[in-house]
Protein backbone atom coordinates (compact mmCIF):
# COMPACT_ATOMS: atom_id res chain seq x y z
CA UNK A 1 0.00 0.00 0.00
CA UNK A 2 0.81 3.64 -0.37
CA UNK A 3 2.71 5.38 2.06
CA UNK A 4 0.27 7.79 2.91
CA UNK A 5 -3.50 8.37 3.50
CA UNK A 6 -5.13 8.14 -0.20
CA UNK A 7 -8.54 8.99 0.94
CA UNK A 8 -9.81 12.37 -0.73
CA UNK A 9 -6.44 12.83 -2.04
CA UNK A 10 -5.82 14.61 -5.52
CA UNK A 11 -3.40 14.05 -8.02
CA UNK A 12 -1.75 16.88 -10.76
CA UNK A 13 -0.54 15.79 -13.74
CA UNK A 14 0.76 18.72 -16.50
CA UNK A 15 3.42 18.77 -19.73
CA UNK A 16 6.55 20.25 -19.42
CA UNK A 17 7.53 22.04 -22.22
CA UNK A 18 10.06 23.91 -24.07
CA UNK A 19 12.57 21.12 -24.13
CA UNK A 20 14.53 21.39 -27.43
CA UNK A 21 15.09 18.73 -30.53
CA UNK A 22 16.91 15.87 -28.65
CA UNK A 23 20.61 15.10 -29.68
CA UNK A 24 22.38 12.03 -29.20
CA UNK A 25 24.36 12.21 -26.03
CA UNK A 26 21.90 15.01 -24.29
CA UNK A 27 21.01 14.91 -20.36
CA UNK A 28 17.94 14.36 -20.07
CA UNK A 29 17.38 15.09 -16.77
CA UNK A 30 18.99 18.53 -17.16
CA UNK A 31 16.86 19.27 -20.01
CA UNK A 32 14.18 18.36 -17.77
CA UNK A 33 14.65 20.30 -14.91
CA UNK A 34 15.82 23.31 -17.07
CA UNK A 35 12.53 23.12 -18.81
CA UNK A 36 10.17 23.05 -16.37
CA UNK A 37 12.01 25.69 -14.13
CA UNK A 38 12.02 27.75 -17.71
CA UNK A 39 7.93 27.89 -17.31
CA UNK A 40 7.15 28.47 -13.98
CA UNK A 41 7.24 24.98 -12.04
CA UNK A 42 10.31 23.42 -11.31
CA UNK A 43 10.31 20.50 -9.80
CA UNK A 44 9.34 19.60 -6.21
CA UNK A 45 10.19 16.44 -4.00
CA UNK A 46 7.41 14.04 -4.48
CA UNK A 47 7.28 14.33 -8.34
CA UNK A 48 6.69 11.48 -10.42
CA UNK A 49 8.28 11.79 -14.14
CA UNK A 50 6.89 10.42 -17.01
CA UNK A 51 8.80 10.42 -19.77
CA UNK A 52 8.29 8.99 -23.09
CA UNK A 53 10.67 6.55 -24.84
CA UNK A 54 11.06 8.27 -28.12
CA UNK A 55 13.00 11.07 -26.81
CA UNK A 56 15.22 8.56 -24.27
CA UNK A 57 15.96 6.76 -27.16
CA UNK A 58 17.03 9.58 -29.10
CA UNK A 59 19.47 10.95 -26.68
CA UNK A 60 20.67 7.14 -26.07
CA UNK A 61 21.17 7.06 -30.00
CA UNK A 62 19.15 4.46 -30.80
CA UNK A 63 18.41 5.67 -34.15
CA UNK A 64 18.83 3.47 -37.24
CA UNK A 65 18.70 4.20 -41.02
CA UNK A 66 17.31 1.74 -42.78
CA UNK A 67 19.95 1.67 -45.53
CA UNK A 68 22.47 0.25 -43.59
CA UNK A 69 20.03 -2.58 -43.23
CA UNK A 70 20.41 -6.21 -45.73
CA UNK A 71 16.85 -8.02 -45.57
CA UNK A 72 17.23 -11.87 -44.95
CA UNK A 73 15.38 -13.85 -47.37
CA UNK A 74 12.72 -14.50 -45.19
CA UNK A 75 11.88 -10.83 -44.66
CA UNK A 76 11.77 -10.62 -48.11
CA UNK A 77 9.23 -12.75 -48.86
CA UNK A 78 7.12 -11.89 -45.76
CA UNK A 79 7.75 -8.00 -47.43
CA UNK A 80 6.46 -8.90 -50.77
CA UNK A 81 2.93 -10.29 -49.53
CA UNK A 82 2.56 -7.36 -47.46
CA UNK A 83 3.93 -4.06 -48.80
CA UNK A 84 6.01 -3.02 -46.08
CA UNK A 85 9.80 -2.42 -45.97
CA UNK A 86 12.04 -5.43 -46.34
CA UNK A 87 14.56 -3.69 -44.26
CA UNK A 88 11.85 -2.63 -41.34
CA UNK A 89 10.66 -6.15 -41.48
CA UNK A 90 14.12 -7.36 -41.11
CA UNK A 91 14.97 -5.48 -37.70
CA UNK A 92 11.63 -6.12 -36.51
CA UNK A 93 13.23 -9.59 -36.58
CA UNK A 94 16.44 -8.62 -34.94
CA UNK A 95 15.21 -6.73 -32.04
CA UNK A 96 12.60 -9.57 -30.88
CA UNK A 97 13.07 -12.49 -28.53
CA UNK A 98 10.90 -13.99 -30.45
CA UNK A 99 8.05 -13.85 -32.64
CA UNK A 100 4.21 -14.26 -30.85
CA UNK A 101 2.03 -13.85 -34.46
CA UNK A 102 2.37 -12.95 -37.76
CA UNK A 103 -0.14 -11.68 -39.89
CA UNK A 104 1.09 -11.26 -43.66
CA UNK A 105 -2.82 -10.29 -44.36
CA UNK A 106 -2.40 -7.19 -42.90
CA UNK A 107 1.59 -6.68 -42.57
CA UNK A 108 1.20 -7.58 -38.25
CA UNK A 109 4.44 -8.59 -36.96
CA UNK A 110 3.01 -9.41 -33.00
CA UNK A 111 6.62 -10.08 -30.95
CA UNK A 112 8.14 -10.55 -27.92
CA UNK A 113 11.03 -7.54 -27.51
CA UNK A 114 14.33 -8.64 -25.37
CA UNK A 115 13.16 -6.48 -22.77
CA UNK A 116 9.90 -9.33 -22.31
CA UNK A 117 7.57 -6.77 -23.76
CA UNK A 118 4.93 -8.21 -25.94
CA UNK A 119 4.01 -5.26 -28.97
CA UNK A 120 3.58 -4.39 -32.39
CA UNK A 121 7.10 -4.62 -34.45
CA UNK A 122 9.27 -5.15 -31.59
CA UNK A 123 8.55 -1.16 -30.37
CA UNK A 124 9.88 0.49 -33.62
CA UNK A 125 8.75 3.73 -34.93
CA UNK A 126 9.01 5.98 -37.37
CA UNK A 127 7.03 8.85 -36.02
CA UNK A 128 8.82 11.91 -35.32
CA UNK A 129 12.04 11.02 -36.38
CA UNK A 130 14.04 13.14 -38.61
CA UNK A 131 15.09 11.42 -41.80
CA UNK A 132 13.18 9.37 -44.43
CA UNK A 133 14.34 5.85 -44.01
CA UNK A 134 15.45 6.39 -40.39
CA UNK A 135 13.57 4.42 -37.35
CA UNK A 136 13.52 4.58 -33.34
CA UNK A 137 14.58 1.18 -31.27
CA UNK A 138 13.47 1.06 -27.57
CA UNK A 139 16.28 1.42 -25.15
CA UNK A 140 18.60 -1.20 -24.65
CA UNK A 141 17.83 -1.13 -20.80
CA UNK A 142 14.71 1.28 -20.21
CA UNK A 143 15.29 0.45 -16.44
CA UNK A 144 18.98 2.40 -16.91
CA UNK A 145 17.75 4.87 -18.56
CA UNK A 146 15.08 5.96 -15.69
CA UNK A 147 17.96 5.56 -13.46
CA UNK A 148 19.98 8.03 -15.42
CA UNK A 149 17.34 10.63 -15.86
CA UNK A 150 17.11 9.90 -11.90
CA UNK A 151 20.43 10.37 -11.07
CA UNK A 152 20.87 13.79 -13.35
CA UNK A 153 17.88 15.48 -11.92
CA UNK A 154 19.44 14.64 -8.62
CA UNK A 155 22.63 16.06 -9.09
CA UNK A 156 21.11 19.18 -11.04
CA UNK A 157 18.39 20.13 -8.56
CA UNK A 158 18.80 17.71 -5.83
CA UNK A 159 15.88 15.90 -5.91
CA UNK A 160 15.19 12.04 -5.48
CA UNK A 161 12.64 11.24 -8.54
CA UNK A 162 10.73 8.55 -9.32
CA UNK A 163 11.31 8.15 -13.19
CA UNK A 164 8.89 6.22 -15.42
CA UNK A 165 9.49 5.43 -19.38
CA UNK A 166 6.35 5.26 -21.79
CA UNK A 167 5.63 4.13 -24.42
CA UNK A 168 2.34 2.87 -26.74
CA UNK A 169 0.72 -0.49 -26.78
CA UNK A 170 -2.04 -1.96 -27.90
CA UNK A 171 -3.72 -4.15 -25.61
CA UNK A 172 -5.51 -7.81 -25.52
CA UNK A 173 -9.06 -7.77 -25.17
CA UNK A 174 -9.56 -4.01 -25.96
CA UNK A 175 -9.45 -1.74 -29.09
CA UNK A 176 -7.14 1.63 -28.92
CA UNK A 177 -3.45 2.20 -27.87
CA UNK A 178 -2.30 3.45 -24.53
CA UNK A 179 0.45 4.37 -23.02
CA UNK A 180 2.21 1.54 -20.72
CA UNK A 181 5.53 1.42 -18.58
CA UNK A 182 8.39 -0.19 -19.66
CA UNK A 183 10.91 1.67 -17.45
CA UNK A 184 10.67 2.41 -13.57
CA UNK A 185 13.17 4.25 -11.47
CA UNK A 186 13.03 4.99 -7.79
CA UNK A 187 9.21 3.63 -7.14
CA UNK A 188 6.84 0.40 -6.72
CA UNK A 189 5.53 -0.32 -10.52
CA UNK A 190 2.58 -1.96 -8.36
CA UNK A 191 0.11 -1.50 -5.30
CA UNK A 192 -0.56 -4.69 -4.01
CA UNK A 193 -4.03 -5.05 -1.92
CA UNK A 194 -4.25 -8.77 -1.20
CA UNK A 195 -4.42 -9.26 2.53
CA UNK A 196 -6.37 -6.36 2.81
CA UNK A 197 -10.20 -5.48 3.10
CA UNK A 198 -12.78 -4.90 0.64
CA UNK A 199 -15.75 -2.47 1.47
CA UNK A 200 -17.76 -5.44 2.40
CA UNK A 201 -15.06 -6.35 4.77
CA UNK A 202 -13.95 -9.54 2.37
CA UNK A 203 -10.11 -10.23 2.49
CA UNK A 204 -9.15 -9.52 -1.41
CA UNK A 205 -6.52 -12.32 -2.74
CA UNK A 206 -5.57 -11.55 -6.04
CA UNK A 207 -5.83 -7.50 -6.51
CA UNK A 208 -2.63 -5.77 -7.41
CA UNK A 209 -2.83 -2.66 -9.88
CA UNK A 210 0.30 -1.62 -12.27
CA UNK A 211 0.11 1.66 -11.01
CA UNK A 212 3.03 2.78 -13.52
CA UNK A 213 1.03 1.81 -15.98
CA UNK A 214 -1.92 3.78 -15.08
CA UNK A 215 0.31 7.06 -14.24
CA UNK A 216 1.85 6.10 -17.79
CA UNK A 217 -1.44 6.65 -19.20
CA UNK A 218 -2.65 9.36 -17.33
CA UNK A 219 0.22 11.37 -18.33
CA UNK A 220 -0.48 10.84 -21.73
CA UNK A 221 -2.98 13.29 -21.80
CA UNK A 222 -0.89 16.18 -21.41
CA UNK A 223 1.68 14.73 -23.49
CA UNK A 224 0.28 15.54 -26.89
CA UNK A 225 2.87 13.66 -29.22
CA UNK A 226 1.93 15.32 -32.53
CA UNK A 227 2.98 18.95 -30.47
CA UNK A 228 6.07 18.36 -28.63
CA UNK A 229 5.38 17.59 -25.33
CA UNK A 230 7.62 14.78 -24.22
CA UNK A 231 7.92 14.60 -20.56
CA UNK A 232 4.75 14.90 -17.68
CA UNK A 233 4.85 15.76 -14.63
CA UNK A 234 2.62 13.53 -11.34
CA UNK A 235 2.18 15.85 -8.60
CA UNK A 236 0.72 14.41 -5.58
CA UNK A 237 0.43 10.35 -5.94
CA UNK A 238 1.65 8.61 -3.37
CA UNK A 239 3.99 6.11 -4.76
CA UNK A 240 5.87 3.59 -2.52
CA UNK A 241 9.67 4.18 -2.59
CA UNK A 242 11.26 0.41 -3.70
CA UNK A 243 13.49 0.18 -7.23
CA UNK A 244 12.08 -3.05 -8.62
CA UNK A 245 12.27 -1.88 -12.53
CA UNK A 246 9.30 -2.66 -14.46
CA UNK A 247 9.94 -6.61 -14.22
CA UNK A 248 6.78 -6.89 -12.26
CA UNK A 249 4.56 -5.41 -14.52
CA UNK A 250 5.56 -8.54 -17.32
CA UNK A 251 3.29 -11.55 -16.83
CA UNK A 252 5.42 -14.81 -17.25
CA UNK A 253 4.97 -17.10 -19.86
CA UNK A 254 3.34 -19.71 -18.13
CA UNK A 255 0.68 -17.50 -17.29
CA UNK A 256 0.00 -15.80 -20.54
CA UNK A 257 -2.89 -16.99 -22.10
CA UNK A 258 -2.24 -15.33 -25.28
CA UNK A 259 0.95 -17.24 -26.21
Amino acid sequence: MPDNETQGHSVTIFGITGIPEVQPGDQLGLLIASAASGQGSPLIQGDILVVTQKIISKAEGRLVNLSLISPSDFAIEFARHTGRDPRLVELVLRESKSIVRMDPDRGVIISETHHGFVCANAGIDQSNVPGEDVVCLLPEDSDASARRISDEIQESVGLSLPVIVSDTFGRAWREGHVNFAIGVSGMDPMTDYRGTRDAQGREMHVTTIAVADELAAAAELVQFKAIGVPVSVVRGYPFMTADPGYTPLIRERDRDMFR
